[in-house]
C-alpha cells in the first residue's frame, strides 16, 4: 500500500489532467454512424488535407513518438501496477488467463447474436437486405452460439473471418475496417481456442491449438482493437466533419459550455477524433497500455447513459478486450502463463495414460494434444 500511495502522490496530478481532458470529450467513443438519423454523409478523405485535421494528426503523431520513447526509456514498465503488485501469484494468473477466452467469448457472442437476429452485420449501421439477411445473418448467429458454448470454436473463428471478408463486397472496405476488431477476435479464438471452460476441451481436444499459436492470440486482438478505434476516428470525425457536425446537432453531447470552456462543434469533434486516434494507436502499438485503457474506459462508459442498450451491446467486445489487455502484458512471463492457463495440463494426459495402460488398450489419439 505504501508503494501505491507513493505512486499516486507522484503521478496523481498528471492522471487527473488526462482524465479531465477525456471527460470533456466523452463522445469520442460513441459511434456516430450507429446513432445518426437520416442518410449518413460519406467520408471525405480529401478533408484530411485541410489545416485542422493536419494539426490534429500532427499532434497525435508527436505524442505517439514521445510516448513510444518514454515507454522504451522506462523499460516497458507501466505506471499502473499490475496484478502481481496486488499479490497475484503466477499460478493464479495462469488460472485467470485460462478463464479469459470464456469471458471474451461471452462479450463477443452477445452482440453477434443480437445483431444477427436484428438483421444487422457486425454493427447497427450495416443492415442486411434480401437473401443475404437470411444466409449471412444465420452464419453470424451460428458463430455466436459456437463461440458462446466453446463448441468447434476454431472453425467458428475461421467462419467469422470469412464473414468479415464477405462484408467487403456487401458493404465496402470502410465499414469492415471500422469493425476490424471482429477480425481480431477471429484470430484470437483461432490461435487460442476457447480455453479450458469449453465444450471443445471436453469433446474435441484434438482440435485444440498448439501452445506456439496461443501466444499470438492477445497481440492479434490488441492490434485489431486499436486499429479499429483509430480507423473510426477518421471515418466518423477527422475525415467526415459533416457527419460529426450533424451528429452533434442531433445529440446534445457537446457539454463544454457547462464547464465554462465552450467549444464549437467543429473544434469539439476535432478533439474527439484526435483523442480516439491517439488511444487507438497507443493500444495497437502497446504504449503504456494499462494507463491508456484505464483512461479510455471513462468515455466508453459515460456515453452509455446517452445511447443506452444499443451502445452497450455494440461495445461489449471492446469492453472485454480492453479488460483483458489491462491485465495481460507481452512480457515472456505472461506469454508462458497464458499458454499454461489455456493448454491441456500435462498431468491430465498422464492420468489418461495411467488409466488406459492396465486395460491393455491403445490410447485414443484425440485424448492427447501434442
Amino acid at each position: 500500500m505504501a508503494s501505491l500511495d507513493a505512486f499516486f502522490r507522484r503521478h496523481g496530478q498528471g492522471f487527473a489532467a488526462l482524465v479531465a481532458l477525456l471527460l470533456l470529450t466523452q463522445t469520442a467513443s460513441a459511434h456516430e454512424k450507429w446513432f445518426h438519423d437520416g442518410p449518413t454523409p460519406p467520408t471525405c478523405w480529401c478533408a484530411l488535407g485541410t489545416w485542422r485535421p493536419i494539426l490534429a494528426m500532427g499532434a497525435v503523431a508527436l505524442l505517439t513518438i514521445l510516448g513510444w520513447a518514454a515507454w522504451r526509456w522506462r523499460g516497458r514498465q507501466s505506471f499502473v501496477p499490475g496484478p502481481q503488485d496486488f499479490g497475484a501469484t503466477p499460478a493464479s494468473r495462469a488460472k485467470f488467463y485460462g478463464l479469459v477466452p470464456a469471458l471474451l467469448g461471452i462479450h463477443l457472442a452477445v452482440p453477434l447474436l443480437v445483431l444477427g437476429i436484428m438483421g444487422n452485420f457486425f454493427s447497427p449501421n450495416n443492415h442486411l437486405a434480401g437473401n443475404w439477411r437470411s444466409f449471412v445473418g444465420l452464419a453470424q448467429i451460428a458463430c455466436a452460439l459456437a463461440i458462446f458454448y466453446g463448441a468447434l470454436t476454431r472453425a467458428a473463428a475461421v467462419t467469422l473471418a470469412v464473414l468479415w471478408l464477405i462484408g467487403i463486397p456487401l458493404f465496402g472496405w470502410e465499414p469492415m475496417c471500422e469493425n476490424l476488431h471482429y477480425l481480431g477476435f477471429a484470430a484470437f479464438f483461432f490461435f487460442t481456442g476457447r480455453g479450458p471452460w469449453a465444450v471443445d476441451r471436453l469433446l474435441f481436444p484434438r482440435f485444440e491449438p498448439p501452445e506456439s499459436l496461443m501466444r499470438l492470440a492477445m497481440p492479434s486482438l490488441r492490434v485489431a482493437v486499436g486499429l479499429s478505434l483509430a480507423f473510426v476516428a477518421f471515418t466518423e470525425k477527422l475525415a467526415n466533419p459533416v457527419l460529426a457536425s450533424s451528429f452533434l446537432r442531433q445529440h446534445a453531447v457537446n457539454f463544454t459550455p457547462y464547464l465554462h470552456i465552450p467549444m464549437c462543434d467543429a473544434t469539439f469533434s476535432l478533439i474527439c477524433g484526435g483523442i480516439e486516434l491517439l488511444v487507438g494507436l497507443w493500444i495497437a502499438l502497446g504504449i503504456f497500455p494499462r494507463a491508456i485503457i484505464l483512461i479510455a474506459f471513462i468515455p466508453f462508459n459515460m456515453s452509455l447513459t446517452v445511447f443506452h442498450w444499443a451502445e452497450l451491446v455494440g461495445h461489449l467486445p471492446f469492453y472485454g478486450a480492453l479488460a483483458a489487455l489491462l491485465v495481460w502484458t507481452p512480457e515472456r512471463e505472461d506469454q508462458l502463463l497464458w499458454a499454461r492457463g489455456n493448454a491441456i495440463p500435462r498431468d491430465i494426459e498422464t492420468a489418461i495414460l495411467d488409466e488406459c495402460e492396465p486395460l491393455g488398450d491403445a490410447v485414443p489419439e484425440n485424448t492427447i494434444v501434442k
